[in-house]
């Protein structure tokens, strides 16, 4: 063959459905990492793109990309990670990288400290409670301006458990995948046995009531490649791990729709005490239950955010000098 019959060959081969009968197309794909202050979540993400840096302290909102090719000689699809720095000070912000244009594609990621639980239910309570909010209201302007896309996302949440599920009718999916990792678990391994079955408990009650998937990690390389293979699996559509390990005194790793309400029992109290607890929801139950052991901590991430104009990590010399100026 000529340099041109190879050419035209290559043309064609692009133009017409490859062998599986699909095009192949680049896939974009977005996912907003949130959670504990210091919790982890820059490590996890440079694990994830097998890049060798030192993490830094991240300020507001971060974005970085992955790339990767499905197979040989094939286009690669591109994973967009940004990532929220601040605990829970700058949930404002979550409404950038969550738009109306990426809703189809977009997973969010929720780094909890697993060696802080005081701050834990909080956390985890402000920070889903603002997104699911902006992720509704963009859902209710999809319904006015394309209902069938916002149709597809709602029912692709409730596909994660299978209809025949016992709890298929008691669980509240989250409305776009969501994944939560429990950090430092190096730290929280050398908790109480009790404090750990709370906490375990706790997460995989909320995990499973928001359809998500669970995972504990730390430093270690063999819980870092568990995190990242369910991160994987939202960022460049990699298969579902389908291993599951539910036993408190091991790391957890349950991908989702894998749990269930009869295996998780009951809130660890006692039944005197969850009877006086008056909630309304299950998930208000857990929270006393919880917040009982660990009180949460009236933390306020305001106070200790420097201002980060002073930031050395971002000193440009000539914008400083200017600054000083006008200052003066």
């Amino acid at each position: 063959d000529t340099l041109w019959d190879l050419a035209i060959a290559e043309v064609q081969k692009r133009e017409n459905p490859d062998d599986d009968g699909k095009r192949v197309e680049v896939c974009e794909k977005s996912v907003l990492f949130m959670g504990n202050k210091n919790g982890g979540k820059t490590t996890i993400i440079l694990r994830c793109l097998e890049r060798e840096e030192i993490p830094k302290p991240t300020l507001a909102l971060e974005y970085t990309f992955g790339r990767r090719a499905r197979r040989h000689n094939t286009p690669k699809d591109i994973a967009h990670f940004w990532e929220l720095g601040g605990g829970t000070s700058l949930l404002e912000l979550i409404r950038i990288p969550i738009t109306s244009n990426n809703i189809r594609s977009f997973a969010v990621v929720l780094v909890l400290d697993l060696s802080k639980p005081n701050e834990l239910w909080t956390t985890m309570e402000k920070l889903l409670q603002v997104t699911r909010n902006h992720v509704n209201k963009i859902l209710t302007k999809l319904e006015k301006t394309n209902p069938e896309v916002a149709t597809e996302i709602k029912q692709r949440m409730r596909n994660n458990l299978q209809r025949d599920h016992p709890d298929y009718e008691l669980v509240d999916p989250f409305p776009i995948p969501l994944v939560i990792i429990g950090s430092k678990y190096d730290i929280f391994h050398e908790f109480d046995s009790e404090m750990r079955k709370i906490i375990s408990k706790t997460l995989r009650f909320v995990s499973h009531y928001y359809g998500s998937s669970l995972v504990f990690t730390s430093k270690s390389e063999t819980l870092l490649l568990k995190a990242r293979a369910l991160i994987n699996h939202l960022a460049f559509g990699y298969d579902k791990s389908k291993s599951v390990s539910v036993d408190h005194s091991k790391p957890l790793f349950i991908p989702a729709g894998l749990d269930s309400l009869s295996q998780i029992g009951p809130p660890p109290a006692s039944d005197s005490d969850i009877g006086k607890m008056h909630a309304n929801t299950p998930l208000e139950l857990w929270k006393k239950v919880f917040e009982k052991t660990f009180p949460p901590k009236s933390f306020c991430d305001l106070h200790d955010t420097k201002d980060p104009a002073q930031d050395l990590q971002y000193a440009e010399y000539e914008v400083d000098v200017m600054r000083a100026q006008k200052n003066q």
